[in-house]
């Protein structure tokens, strides 16, 4: 087994009850290292990803297997500090991931479910969980083609950016959603077609003045009364894709099932569709996908903006103890980008 240099002890966040407060939920324990098994690698962890659903699973949405405790985390980028003897991927190499337990210093993890890249560059990060369910969900699930007008809520989100420069690239009439001035100039930068400040404007006035005949693919994320006007705003034959309802979050209950009664007769007349899109349940195509992304992104057609905090109330979020400051920020509303925290500075010395 190769192997560098490591501790014998890490530290890592788990839930340790169930709570939509992430910070209330969670602790950050002492463990030993895990070494790797034939298949495996061992992961020190540069960067890691923040998302919506963090919450979803220590409020106990999502897996209603998954009891207390568990680890938390779902992506992160590193280097490879240990492999087993059939892994697949060698010590050193940097690689991207998605699994349960990236929260932490060090990941273990099948070397098969590694995505090797070129350094560990944060940019590349929201190219996997949200670069993935922007991708694959507007084109499995949405089926975009050039000329269609699409609709991106929380457009300025880790998710939302990637899926407004995908469908942009496709050759779609993009619209954003956002709650800032400064957003909406960053949407018009990323090539959004109209920036819509849902603080300053009627999004549901917005849309039925300028976009009359409706929208033909919604990519959704807040749920609520902008679900709600998503819904009444489907062209015929309109799809929406549901990526998640971060409204609700926060709150014990969560999604409202009631908002769904009246789903039928809306859908119906238009021959319209609503789809929920997880991530996980595609799989097969990941490789594809990542390699289109980084492929557009190595060509400049598409940018990845990252978040680390730096204008935030709590400063740049570093280490673990940074993970709970970078979930609140996420709910504030104020991240542009992809919200991330680097658990490692240590490479910037060997960059």
């Amino acid at each position: 087994m190769a192997v560098r240099q490591i501790p014998s002890v890490m530290r890592k966040i788990v839930a340790t009850k169930f709570s939509p407060k992430f910070r209330e939920a969670t602790e950050i324990i002492e463990t030993p290292v895990p070494s790797p098994g034939p298949s495996e690698i061992l992961i020190k962890n540069r960067y890691v990803g923040i998302n919506a659903s963090d919450i979803n699973y220590t409020a106990g949405r999502y897996d209603q297997k998954l009891k207390p405790p568990f680890d938390c985390g779902f992506e992160g980028i590193g280097e490879v500090v240990a492999a087993g003897d059939q892994s697949s991927v060698n010590v050193g190499q940097s690689v991207l991931y998605m699994n349960m337990g990236a929260f932490s210093e060090y990941k273990l993890l099948k070397s098969a479910m590694a995505i090797p890249v070129p350094n560990t560059n944060p940019e590349l990060l929201p190219l996997m969980l949200s670069g993935l369910t922007a991708s694959i969900s507007l084109d499995k699930y949405g089926e975009i083609k050039a000329g269609e007008t699409v609709l991106i809520t929380a457009a300025a989100g880790g998710a939302g950016q990637l899926a407004v420069q995908w469908a942009k690239n496709a050759g779609c009439h993009v619209i954003g959603t956002c709650s800032s001035e400064e957003k909406v100039q960053f949407l018009k930068s990323i090539g959004c077609d109209r920036a819509i400040n849902y603080k300053t404007e009627v999004f549901k006035e917005v849309l039925k003045s300028e976009y009359p005949k409706g929208i033909d693919v919604v990519f959704e994320s807040v749920g609520g009364e902008m679900f709600d006007t998503c819904i009444n705003s489907l062209a015929v034959k309109g799809r929406l894709i549901i990526i998640g309802y971060i409204s609700g979050y926060e709150s014990e209950k969560g999604f409202k099932p009631s908002r769904l009664s009246t789903l039928p007769q809306k859908l119906l007349p238009k021959s319209a569709s609503v789809r929920g899109f997880f991530v996980t349940n595609f799989v097969v195509d990941f490789k594809e996908y990542m390699t289109k992304l980084v492929q557009l992104l190595m060509e400049g057609k598409i940018k990845s903006f990252v978040d680390v905090g730096e204008t935030s109330k709590f400063g740049q979020f570093k280490k673990l103890e940074g993970v709970s400051n970078a979930v609140d920020y996420l709910y504030s509303g104020q991240s542009k980008g992809k919200v991330i925290v680097e658990i490692d500075d240590s490479f910037n010395s060997r960059l």
